[in-house]
């Protein structure tokens, strides 16, 4: 029998956590030459498995994960790369480094995203008894990580001007990926209401994102929350008069729509108070929606059934035979599904996102004119 904390920690995933070509205008000489990136399980290249994470997806370290494009598991969650492998790609870099285990130098920059992490410090969840299994780590534990790498590399202080810290941030791209849908799975059934997360979330990653202006960094590019609502394991145990236009689970749509829309405003603030920066907001809800919508001109024929889990159509997921269990199998044509394991997408998945936020209409301002923006600096 398994434990119920293993089945809330798939709960809790239920929220959260060939080279690719744009156009010209993204394709020219990349004016970055590092990357540091933040977030959950969408942009964790591997720090889960060398830190105390979930186990609801503890089989991300074997086969059939990462088999499309490494050919190995990688302990990304997923088949392939990431929205974040494919944004180094374009800007001609290595496949950032996840900060757990890393010793040295990072001259094209580092992974600190953690899978399960959410933007609400621990210390919440602990307070109202809503830990189980739920990964420690926060947004806060990564900027303390930052803080550990910057010590590393001679720069030290909240604000430095020193060469030490010009060397660490300059030419550098701050990507922080979508973080807070683990905030609202966690509090599912409790007597904290969305309205609470929503609020206190967003606060804790403007007070990140705050603290990462204040220390100079220029080029932030941060994203929203995806339509949770449209992944298998949302459709499995929500109620079936529980639907949007979408197909997906309303609710849970909503809650994302809505904390998108707070946090659009949050950015617009940071904006008017780092003038000199550039922030730019990735929309994953309506991007992922888009393809919702029409999947068949992205190339996928599965929009909602996970390509790898067990149970068969017409989702193929089961909470306690998920992908990488003994029961689970993977299918042969990933990159016509949307969906990976019940809870995160698949490579082609990621691809597409990543084309509509780097070279699409979905990035506000547009990516590209970020990237004029360093080129003239």
């Amino acid at each position: 029998m398994v434990a119920p904390s293993t089945y809330f920690c798939f709960v809790v995933f239920f929220f959260c956590s060939s080279n690719f070509a744009l156009n010209s205008a993204v394709q020219t000489t990349s004016p970055f030459k590092k990357i540091y990136a933040f977030g959950d399980s969408f942009t964790d290249t591997g720090n889960t498995r060398s830190a105390s994470g979930p186990s609801g997806f503890g089989h991300v370290s074997s086969r059939p994960y990462g088999s499309t494009f490494f050919h190995h598991p990688t302990n990304r969650y997923s088949d392939g790369r990431l929205v974040i492998d494919f944004v180094t790609e374009t800007l001609s870099l290595p496949y950032l480094p996840p900060y757990r285990g890393h010793k040295g130098n990072a001259p094209h920059g580092i992974n600190f995203a953690v899978a399960g992490s959410t933007a609400i410090n621990h210390a919440f969840f602990v307070k109202n008894n809503l830990t189980l299994d739920m990964t420690p780590q926060s947004i806060q534990t990564q900027m303390i990580w930052l803080n550990k790498f910057l010590e590393s590399q001679g720069c030290k202080g909240a604000v430095s001007s020193s060469p030490e810290c010009k060397a660490v941030f300059d030419d550098a791209l701050i990507w922080v990926g979508e973080i807070g849908v683990n905030d609202y799975a966690y509090t599912v059934g409790s007597s904290v209401s969305s309205d609470t997360i929503r609020k206190l979330a967003i606060s804790s990653v403007t007070g990140f994102l705050q603290t990462l202006l204040k220390k100079g960094v220029k080029h932030v590019v941060v994203q929203g929350l995806p339509p949770t609502g449209c992944l298998p394991l949302a459709m499995v145990l929500a109620s079936e008069d529980d639907r949007d236009d979408l197909g997906c689970v309303k609710s849970a749509n909503n809650q994302s729509y809505t904390h998108n829309v707070v946090y659009q405003k949050t950015v617009q603030d940071l904006r008017k108070q780092f003038p000199d920066a550039v922030i730019a907001y990735l929309d994953y809800w309506n991007a992922y929606a888009t393809v919702m919508k029409n999947p068949k001109k992205y190339g996928f024929k599965e929009p909602f059934m996970a390509c790898c889990g067990s149970g068969g159509p017409p989702y193929n997921f089961e909470v306690f035979s998920t992908c990488g269990t003994s029961h689970a199998s993977a299918c042969s044509n990933p990159s016509q599904y949307i969906n990976w394991d019940g809870v995160h997408l698949t490579e082609a998945m990621y691809k597409a996102l990543s084309h509509m936020f780097l070279s699409g209409t979905f990035s506000h301002p547009p990516f590209g004119s970020l990237m004029d923006r360093k080129q003239h600096v």
